[in-house]
């Protein structure tokens, strides 16, 4: 009998914790996420490579297409001899989301991260500056973009790759970001769909 309560015990105690939310995981973290234990899918079967030539009509300085529903990020080098696919984070919600074509206009190799105004009137609580270190939410390298507040960024917090998770911005595990920070250029095009 004590063998089926102690199962049982162990039973209800993972059932239980499989139904908590993530809310520990937001604890300190400057980015909106609410409970993605019954939104976030997962996407595989669309991570794929793809061609420049739907999407571009040069490769000058290089191409970066974000495909926002498969959370994936695609560099093509302006010579072709280098193709990355890399997962992403992309915007949480819809009214965050800005798509369209940018390009790369400045690169900054340890960011520092403020706060937007339309984030600061929906988290007073958010700290007005953030310097460069593993508290930043901009990770270790920053691609700015055209588009006012919009960044190719890496993150610290590598629960958000895969998912909706971010303001507006697109965000790479800090190693990939790396690697693209060192292919991309001031001016290499991007575009968001």
């Amino acid at each position: 009998m004590n063998n089926d309560l102690s199962r049982r015990g162990f039973l209800a105690a993972g059932a239980a914790m499989i139904g908590t939310g993530a809310v520990a995981q937001t604890a300190n973290s400057t980015e909106i996420e609410s409970d993605l234990s019954q939104q976030v899918q997962r996407n595989i079967s669309s991570f794929r490579s793809l061609d420049w030539q739907p999407y571009f009509s040069n490769l000058n300085n290089g191409a970066i297409l974000v495909d926002i529903q498969s959370r994936a990020l695609h560099y093509w080098s302006e010579d072709q001899a280098i193709y990355k696919l890399f997962p992403t984070s992309v915007p949480l919600t819809d009214d965050l989301t800005r798509t369209g074509r940018t390009e790369v206009t400045r690169k900054v190799e340890g960011p520092s991260w403020a706060p937007t105004p339309a984030m600061r009137i929906r988290n007073p609580e958010w700290p007005e500056f953030i310097g460069p270190g593993p508290d930043n939410p901009l990770g270790s390298h920053a691609l700015y973009l055209s588009w006012q507040y919009y960044r190719i960024h890496g993150t610290h917090d590598t629960r958000k790759i895969g998912r909706r998770s971010s303001n507006g911005c697109i965000g790479l595990y800090n190693e990939q970001i790396a690697e693209l920070f060192g292919y991309a250029k001031v001016g290499t095009q991007v575009l968001l769909i």
